[in-house]
């Protein structure tokens, strides 16, 4: 059976209300109708599930969903069934009954879609049941985690290319969202027995801002930044467990709703506090690495890295949580040299081979350099991932401006400090040298005799600190974390010493108290436009909420922001005008649309009321 895209463009529309596919849909969704294998590489946001889901709807047989969480499959999960779709999970989380009711559907035909862990479906009588309800396509998400070169391995995953057999060699598509060429290889090497369509969309996304600032009372950094997003949905990332429950007691003390989040929770309380993140809005989620990974929130406002990520491939996942629904978005990254000290350590001190640690090196690297960049992040961003692009517009960068100067002078000043003290010291105390300052180190090692003593008194300790991470960034340096953080010049740096090549370096001005851009209203609140919009956007908002607490589901399965600000700009008066906003296909408008239709109806008419009984001015 040959299925076109018209087609598949009307269930698009008459299910999930959705007009046109978005970039790179329409490709992958063919090849899938069509039979063949796919490894689908798209940016978080860019719909990729949909790329499986509504080819489960229009071909027969069932479609297998590995997803290695068990949030994220509920998750998918309510949203399929609020569009009407056949959908259940099997996982370790469910209820007796709902387990029954799963493997009756898959018994009697009428399931379209099964969300399966990766341990679960490797076993034996998990596949006997595959096999027996007939599966036609093998749908697995997150496939980096099947790569060791992925920033985020899972061993588990590493069965499904002998389950994918066992199946019977089913059609099989793998999605992910940041995989480098090595990392598309190996998952192409280890599920697929011939090679599969291979489609690497744009890494862009360009609703969200991109800002990263060196740190400079961290604190505070993050307070500013909170204090443009009140309201809204977001995440901080940090480093360390105590830092995640250090920083959600701040905020909450500054009036926030904020929760902490990390492995070493009990995982009764952090399920809690993720559902909550899930499920309300205008919460903040304070959290280490280990939250985050199919997180499927569509109306997260900002994402905030209190602590430098590991590289750039997590750096990108993580920002990506931001914006999913296409609205404006905003990421601040706060970074030092502490972070960059800690990154090598954990490269250093991990147990991964030497040629891991070489690439994880390089990776660290790459992101050092997007920290210190001169010009428009996206470029650097979208550069790593082998893209070009013209200045964004949307980063501080471009916003801002950095201004550039010929940094030569003042890297041979701190390279000859390095020199001239034997490469045996770390920043602080070559910023001492280098500044005049005094202390007990640089008494005791008579550093304060050294020609370079003083050499740099027209800068501050702050601009000697950023000029050490540029030059480190620019490779002129070397950081030798395993001699507690002594810099070492490189071969690069010499030929800068010697005159023989020059450096452009950036201005760095660091922010200070008070300064910064003004506070603004959440971007979605913003959006909706004038005061009198702003307060539907928020009954409608309220009317969402209701809903959801009735279902025990997210706000955002039953309609995201950006159909409430279609609602509030359309004004529709019949569900036949609601038909055609985003995001309301068949099912939702006669689930959700008589209500919400009532709640503009009223609106409109208290806003005729009060036009009527103010008078008119001549």
């Amino acid at each position: 059976m040959t299925l076109s895209l018209d087609e598949a463009r009307s269930t698009l529309q008459r299910t999930f209300g959705f007009a046109e596919f978005r970039a790179g849909q329409a490709e992958v969704i063919k090849v899938v109708l069509g039979g063949g294998d796919v490894l689908a590489v798209m940016p978080t946001g860019s719909g990729k599930s949909l790329c499986f889901q509504l080819p489960a709807l229009l071909r027969p047989g069932l479609t297998v969903v590995v997803s290695p969480l068990i949030a994220l499959m509920r998750d998918q999960v309510g949203q399929l069934r609020s569009y009407g779709i056949a959908a259940a999970s099997l996982n370790s989380a469910n209820e007796p009954g709902e387990a029954r009711a799963a493997h009756d559907a898959l018994r009697d035909g009428s399931l379209r879609l099964l969300y399966v862990a990766p341990e679960r479906i490797a076993r034996e009588d998990t596949i006997e049941l595959l096999c027996s309800a007939g599966t036609s396509l093998l749908a697995i998400d997150e496939a980096h985690c099947v790569s060791q070169w992925g920033h985020d391995f899972r061993p588990e995953y590493l069965a499904l290319g002998a389950v994918r057999e066992r199946l019977g060699g089913v059609q099989t598509i793998a999605l992910t969202a940041t995989a480098d060429p090595a990392t598309r290889a190996d998952i192409v090497q280890r599920l697929f027995t011939a090679p599969p369509r291979v489609f690497v969309s744009s890494f862009d996304r360009p609703n969200i801002r991109l800002a990263m600032q060196p740190k400079a009372g961290a604190r505070r950094q993050l307070g500013e930044f909170l204090g443009r997003h009140r309201g809204s949905s977001g995440i901080v990332y940090c480093a360390s467990r105590k830092r995640t429950e250090e920083l959600a007691t701040s905020f909450v003390d500054g009036g926030y709703r904020a929760l902490p989040y990390h492995a070493g929770m009990e995982t009764a309380q952090r399920n809690r506090h993720q559902d909550r993140f899930l499920e309300e809005d205008g919460v903040v989620m304070v959290a280490t690495v280990a939250f985050g990974m199919g997180i499927d929130k569509p109306d997260v406002r900002f994402v905030c890295h209190a602590d430098m990520p590991q590289n750039v491939e997590a750096y990108y996942q993580e920002i990506g949580r931001a914006g999913r629904d296409g609205l404006p978005a905003e990421t601040l990254t706060l970074y030092g040299l502490d972070d960059m000290k800690l990154r090598r350590l954990q490269i250093e001190e991990g147990a991964a081979s030497s040629e891991r640690q070489r690439i994880e090196r390089q990776k660290l690297n790459a992101l050092i350099a997007l920290c210190e960049a001169p010009r428009c992040r996206r470029q650097t961003l979208l550069a790593y991932f082998g893209e070009s692009a013209l200045p964004c517009g949307n980063c501080d960068l471009c916003s801002g401006g950095v201004e550039l100067f010929d940094g030569t002078v003042e890297a041979q000043k701190a390279m000859s400090a390095i020199l001239r003290t034997g490469e045996r010291f770390g920043t602080e105390h070559l910023v001492q040298i280098l500044t005049g300052g005094t202390s007990d180190a640089i008494r005791r090692y008579r550093h304060d005799t050294l020609p370079t003593f003083g050499v740099g008194k027209d800068r501050s300790a702050n601009e000697w600190r950023s000029l050490f991470r540029q030059l480190y960034a620019a490779g002129l340096l070397h950081l030798d974390i395993a001699e507690h953080g002594r810099w070492v010049v490189t071969e690069r740096g010499r030929q800068v010493l010697r005159g023989a090549e020059r450096i452009e370096l950036r201005k760095d001005s660091l922010p200070t108290a008070g300064r910064g851009r003004k506070a603004k209203a959440a971007p979605a609140a913003a959006a909706a436009g004038s005061p009198e919009d702003q307060v539907l956007f928020g009954a409608l908002k309220e009317l969402r909420r209701e809903i959801a607490g009735r279902l025990r589901q997210p706000t955002y399965v039953v309609f995201p922001d950006r159909t409430l600000l279609e609602m509030v700009a359309h004004r529709p008066q019949s569900l036949d005008a609601m038909a055609g906003l985003y995001g309301i296909g068949q099912t939702k408008l006669a689930k959700y649309g008589p209500a919400f239709l009532a709640l503009l109806r009223r609106h409109s008419e208290d806003d005729a009321a009060g036009r009527a009984a103010t008078p008119s001015r001549k």
